[in-house]
């Protein structure tokens, strides 16, 4: 729709920045340095889904990192979409093979080179931008909520609890996984964003 388009060209100076912001906080679920890290990276993603819109938004704590949810419902009748991502990353090691710093990023012909910046914090960001402008644009026309974890890249070790005790407050009718996949070199995949 070229209401989406004009909407993205205003803004997407803003966008940009305040993705690289994300990808600056070194969410690294791996070492436990990093828990301040981690709780500010969840902090941010909290902000961003609010700023995008979201009417309900909140940090939920695990035996480990904490959890993000959101959602926009604009009529229960309606479908409702949830869209899950994580904000934590893989450890940067060995940084001499980085052409830049992982935690600081540099645009390239176009492309963003960080850590995260398609695993997954890119990927995420895009579907929270897509429901700010669709929120900013009047047109959403399903119900949406946002599941962003902060384990994933240490095997997810409380998430099917959290989910298990939580049916009610996620159940949708269509999960929409935002998260790179490889099968094989042989079989690579498609990432969009």
């Amino acid at each position: 729709m070229q209401v989406w388009r004009d909407y993205q060209e205003k803004n997407k100076d803003r966008f940009l920045e305040e993705l690289l912001a994300l990808l600056r906080i070194p969410s690294i679920s791996a070492r436990s340095e990093n828990k301040a890290d981690m709780k500010r990276c969840a902090e941010a993603v909290r902000d961003e889904l609010k700023k995008a819109g979201a009417d309900k938004v909140e940090i939920l704590e695990t035996d480990g990192h904490p959890l993000v949810y959101g959602e926009k419902m604009i009529d229960p009748s309606r479908p409702t979409v949830l869209v899950y991502g994580h904000y934590d990353v893989q450890p940067a090691d060995p940084l001499e093979l980085w052409h830049s710093g992982p935690f600081d990023p540099v645009i390239k012909d176009g492309k963003i080179f960080a850590r995260g910046s398609c695993d997954d914090k890119g990927q995420f960001y895009m579907h929270v931008k897509a429901l700010e402008i669709m929120s900013r644009t009047n047109t959403l026309s399903t119900n949406i909520k946002f599941l962003i974890e902060g384990e994933e890249e240490v095997g997810s070790p409380n998430l099917a609890k959290f989910v298990a005790a939580h049916k009610d407050l996620l159940k949708c009718d269509v999960v929409l996984i935002s998260d790179t996949a490889m099968i094989s070199l042989e079989n690579p995949s498609i990432d969009i964003g």
